[in-house]
């Protein structure tokens, strides 16, 4: 079972969808590859709008988890790439929707100059720990 903890006497999450430590529980760990906001033909979704692309980019890290019998709560770290401080906002209200106090990931923002593309304002790199009886082999 994974744990995910914010310990007394130092600086808590305050309702942002973030944990400050998360054991690992027993499992497949699942490395995914930094999600955009692609659609299946690598066309940008939402271009010029954080919300939109942080929502195609989590909507990418589903797919990716559900191939092997995870959900974005088996998440237990996330890196975020962000191009504009102005987007932070935007960025925590997608993934508090995704991400409830409770399933939290241990995670990670960091600004960056530039994304592979131009039009992309964000980048997410999860790892997930999707338990035995849900795991299954990728097709």
């Amino acid at each position: 079972m994974t744990h995910r903890f914010n310990p007394s006497g130092m600086w808590q999450p305050n309702g942002r969808a973030f944990s400050q430590g998360v054991v690992q529980g027993e499992g497949a760990v699942l490395h995914v590859t930094g999600q955009v906001a692609w659609d299946e033909h690598g066309d940008v979704v939402g271009a010029g709008d954080v919300e939109a692309q942080m929502e195609k980019a989590v909507d990418n890290v589903r797919l990716v988890l559900a191939e092997v019998g995870g959900e974005l709560a088996d998440i237990v770290s996330m890196t975020i790439y962000f191009l504009d401080r102005a987007d932070l906002p935007g960025i925590q209200r997608v993934r508090a929707r995704h991400f409830p106090l409770e399933t939290a990931p241990a995670s990670v923002l960091i600004q960056v100059p530039g994304l592979v593309a131009p039009e992309l304002l964000v980048e997410l790199v999860p790892i997930a720990v999707v338990p035995p009886e849900r795991f299954r082999p990728p097709r």
